[in-house]
């Protein structure tokens, strides 16, 4: 209620959305479609089976436009950041996305996001504006409070429904992330992506045409609550959607279920077979063939056929061959009508997931509270997903070694998730997280506790869930010893040596689990950016024209240009970082910076560590042309590739 009364147009036009809502999009007449609901002389413009919105074009030029962004190591806020191999971002995802492009393009074997879901309630960034001067854009979404944080008023928007652009606002918001986010996948990469009902429809037809129709591979349904809300006006909804893309679906498979002791307990070796357990299975099927359907006489001399309207499986001369091989069954008394031996030896070695997933064997909403109840005393976060749900996503699209995205981090369920599983299997999985610094409610439980960002939240969580689970580990260890010290105490036990020593790896590789992180916060470059000057602005013009001269920004420090350089020269965050005394090594010899000092002698340790790239400031040769020219000459002597900025 705005205390507005209704125009004579806006009464028409609920009264038209009353007769003809199919020609309605988004609260807007379409004018085609309105057409074709009268059925008179319908023609419309390039008919075709596509995906389209408001601001879609415009949204490919964001995908397109590059960033001068890049990431800035912030080790106070890590844990174990030097050894660590896990990464936290904080910063807007779609910057970050591209900052990665060129270290990771290809690189990443699973993505899981929960985005927003749009239900009316969200605040979220969309590029609602694309042709906007920095100063404009700064003033719009780069508002910040005297201690440097972004305010809410100025990166969010509440996209309401009576927005009129309100499914265009979130599909412009996903559509040059998603693609962004296929380019870092390997080729037999998979994305999953959690959403409800208010997109579910959107996010299909999105992903379509970013991943293609041919790559779509499940719509997994996820049992969110334990119990129906009987206060619903409609439905109860006990459900999300988790909707699941490969890069390549020829590429990848799913990993498989481990199959269950129940599952197992189904077979047994009632006849001692060599082969191990079996269960019995119909000898006789549907389908009928007349040179399948024989009589069969079993040992005790019993005649038997297959039953009315069926057949035998295989034909009589291959029936004699599995009689001979011991794979037919004739019951205890060997008078039974025959069944056909099942070896589990000969089993698939595991069960192909559905895409039911229930509550019992994933977790649910509550579980998801209690998660974030067993590490913090006032949960700060309310929204956030089961970790049991994100082990069986981890379990299925990944391997124990593979490198684990989430753009949306939230409270960092992924990160826990990977070190749990991890703690479990013995695993050596990666996760890079991303969060935005989206501010907390001031009256909030997380706001009173000190968290004033979302991203706070995250990093919090993910220490602590750290440091729960190495108790738990210590815990293991401290059995381990116990089973080891029992082992040792028993005088008569085959194979003691080789069981001592199957635990004593055990425990080594309990002791090696990485529960660190490090964080990295998105940032403005370190070098200076050339600027289009407008007009005769001389002065301007004198300021761009002395980047030649010294490209570095004033606030730009050694650590922070490493990162940048190590990131824009395709190198990984977690690559081997060695600083010497004059310059810093990259991967041992493949790359080096300098960005201190350049002498001769400096240059001559350079050389002998035989690197394949060396970059270095151009300010360093200041003056000294022939040291720079000596040095480009020797580089490439050595066949090194040399490059000055």
């Amino acid at each position: 209620m705005d205390g507005k009364s209704l125009t004579p147009q806006e009464i028409k036009l609920q009264q038209l959305k009353e007769i003809l809502p199919e020609a309605f999009a988004e609260d807007k007449i379409d004018w085609e479609k309105l057409k074709a609901t009268l059925g008179k002389d319908v023609n419309f413009a390039n008919e075709r089976y596509v995906l389209n919105w408001a601001g879609k074009s415009e949204a490919f030029n964001v995908l397109q436009t590059p960033t001068t962004k890049t990431l800035v190591p912030t080790k106070e806020e890590s844990v174990n950041f030097d050894n660590t191999e896990h990464i936290f971002i904080e910063g807007e995802n779609l910057e970050v996305l591209k900052v990665l492009q060129k270290s990771y393009f290809g690189k990443v074997k699973m993505i899981y996001i929960d985005p927003p879901y749009n239900t009316g309630n969200d605040s979220f960034i969309y590029p609602d504006k694309f042709a906007e001067t920095k100063a404009d854009y700064e003033r719009r979404v780069g508002d910040k409070d005297e201690e440097g944080y972004l305010t809410k008023d100025g990166m969010f928007r509440k996209n309401s429904k009576e927005n009129g652009q309100y499914h265009s606002n979130w599909l412009n918001m996903m559509y040059p992330r998603m693609f962004l986010a296929k380019n870092l996948l390997k080729q037999d990469g998979v994305i999953f992506v959690s959403i409800d009902d208010n997109e579910v429809h959107n996010l299909r037809l999105l992903m379509n045409e970013v991943f293609g129709e041919e790559n779509f591979v499940a719509n997994i349904i996820w049992q969110k609550k334990y119990s129906p809300q009987n206060d619903a006006k409609w439905f109860s909804n006990m459900h999300d959607h988790i909707i699941c893309y490969s890069k390549n679906k020829e590429a990848w498979r799913p990993n498989l279920f481990e199959r269950t002791v129940i599952q197992n307990a189904r077979y047994s070796n009632p006849d001692n077979d060599k082969r191990g357990n079996w269960k019995s299975s119909d000898f006789s099927v549907k389908t009928y063939s007349a040179n399948y359907d024989y009589p069969i006489t079993t040992p005790s001399g019993r005649i038997v056929n297959p039953p009315p309207s069926r057949c035998w499986r295989t034909s009589k001369e291959n029936f004699e061959k599995l009689v001979i091989d011991n794979r037919i069954w004739f019951g205890p008394n060997n008078s039974n009508v025959p069944s056909i031996k099942r070896f589990l030896t000969e089993v698939k070695q595991g069960i192909t997931p559905s895409t039911i997933w229930f509550r019992e064997d994933v977790g649910d909403n509550q579980e998801a509270a209690k998660d974030i109840r067993n590490l913090f005393v006032i949960p700060p976060f309310d929204t956030p997903k089961p970790v049991r749900l994100l082990n069986r996503i981890i379990g299925l699209g990944s391997k124990s070694t593979d490198l684990i995205l989430d753009f949306f981090s939230g409270s960092g369920t992924t990160a826990h998730a990977v070190m749990q599983l991890n703690s479990e299997d013995d695993g050596n999985r990666k996760c890079i997280s991303v969060q935005l610094p989206e501010l907390t409610d001031e009256k909030s439980e997380a706001h009173k506790a000190g968290y004033k960002t979302i991203a706070d939240i995250a990093k919090e969580r993910i220490r602590r869930a750290g440091k729960k689970i190495e108790a738990e580990i210590n815990q293991k260890i401290k059995d381990k010893k116990k089973e080891i010290q029992k082992i040792k105490e028993q005088l008569d036990l085959d194979g003691k040596d080789e069981k001592i020593s199957k635990i004593e790896t055990e425990i080594k590789k309990l002791k090696h689990q990485d529960l660190g992180f490090k964080v990295l916060k998105l940032s403005d470059s370190n070098f200076k950016q050339w600027q289009q000057i407008k007009g005769n602005n001389a002065e301007a013009l004198d300021e761009q024209m002395k980047l030649f001269i010294d490209p570095v920004s004033k606030n730009a420090t050694t650590k922070n240009m490493v990162y940048e350089l190590m990131l824009k020269s395709g190198k990984s965050l977690n690559s081997k970082l060695e600083h010497k005394k004059n310059y810093y090594c990259i991967n041992d010899n493949e790359l080096i910076f300098l960005l201190e000092k350049a002498t001769p002698e400096i240059i001559d340790e350079v050389i002998k560590e035989k690197p394949q790239k060396v970059v270095a400031l151009d300010r360093l040769f200041k003056d000294n042309d022939q040291l720079k020219t000596n040095t480009s000459l020797q580089m490439r002597d050595a066949e090194i590739e040399f490059k000055t900025i």
